[in-house]
């Protein structure tokens, strides 16, 4: 353990050695930029501070914040960066500001890219004003999640057959099901028969043959029953009788039967009024009662009759 702090401080340290001399060598162009636009001696002196103090300011807020707070930081961090890129370069592509010599607000001799990098090298100082005063306030709010060290006490001890104890538990929660099991289907028991009613007779017979036994349709039994012994039933029928013989005076129509020339007469009296096309034999039967082949001809006739025509009946 005493080991691995001793080469996490080494680290540190060599990181530490290494940003040093990046910033030194930086520095130096940062500080002729700055002259070039304008910048006295003392904050041409500063200015490297204002855009490479804010990177390493990033990059320790990155390393504490977390969430959108670190995604902040760390675009902070790659903004900074890649303006002092920008800003080295542009000094090693203008071998007079190493003289400042140059003539002030004059970076390029392209105009528009001129503009551009003037906006950049006077806008840096402003930008680290506001994000670097955003990333403190995040620092100090930020409230990191405790950590607790685990003791020997809370270190759960090793189980002995784990994979049997784990094939056990999967096994266990099978057993509770959201719905219940259904009862196992069984066989069906043999159906036990069952005595049919004896055969229908007019009177009162015997019936000496024995009886054909039947399935229930009710509750089964365990075991069949028997064939049933003959008994005398008495059996009623429950079908009406067929008339038979002479049809008594009382039971007979009181209505005796019509010849054609009173139904003709009926018939006329019963379509006396309506017009052709109301005379129907449909209508001729339901008012004197008469069978349909005598409504058709009373029909005939007494559209014959209205023509004018002689139809015998």
């Amino acid at each position: 353990m005493n080991l691995h702090r001793k080469g996490r401080r080494a680290l540190v340290l060599a990181l530490v050695v290494v940003v040093a001399m990046a910033f030194r060598v930086s520095w130096n162009a940062l500080r002729d930029i700055a002259n070039a636009i304008g910048a006295d001696h003392t904050a041409a002196t500063l200015y490297p501070f204002v855009v490479d103090g804010l990177m390493a300011l990033a990059l320790v807020a990155a390393l504490v914040l977390v969430g959108d707070d670190r995604r902040f930081a760390l675009k902070v961090l790659g903004t900074y960066t890649g303006a002092s890129l920008v800003l080295n370069y542009v000094h090693g592509l203008v071998p007079a500001l190493h003289g400042a010599t140059v003539d002030w607000g004059r970076l390029a001799d392209w105009d528009p890219a001129n503009w551009a990098l003037v906006l950049l090298a006077t806008s840096l100082p402003v930008g680290s004003i506001y994000f670097g005063s955003d990333l403190v306030a995040k620092v100090l709010h930020h409230q990191p999640t405790p950590v607790t060290e685990s003791t020997p006490e809370s270190i759960p001890a090793p189980v002995a057959n784990a994979e049997e104890s784990t094939e056990t538990t999967m096994k266990r929660s099978m057993a509770d099901l959201p719905v219940s099991t259904p009862a196992p289907i069984t066989a069906p028991a043999v159906a036990s028969p069952v005595r049919m009613p004896d055969p229908v007779a007019v009177g009162f017979l015997k019936s000496t043959l024995p009886l054909k036994p039947q399935p229930a349709i009710g509750p089964t039994a365990a075991k069949p029953i028997g064939p049933v012994p003959a008994r005398t039933v008495a059996a009623t029928s429950i079908r009406p009788r067929a008339a038979t013989g002479r049809l008594p005076e009382a039971a007979r129509s009181p209505q005796p039967k019509r010849t054609q020339a009173q139904l003709l007469a009926e018939a006329r009296k019963a379509m006396a009024g309506l017009p052709d096309a109301k005379v129907t034999a449909e209508g001729i039967r339901r008012a004197i009662r008469t069978s349909p082949a005598n409504a058709r001809v009373l029909r005939d006739t007494l559209r014959a009759e209205r023509a004018g025509t002689a139809v015998t009946p």
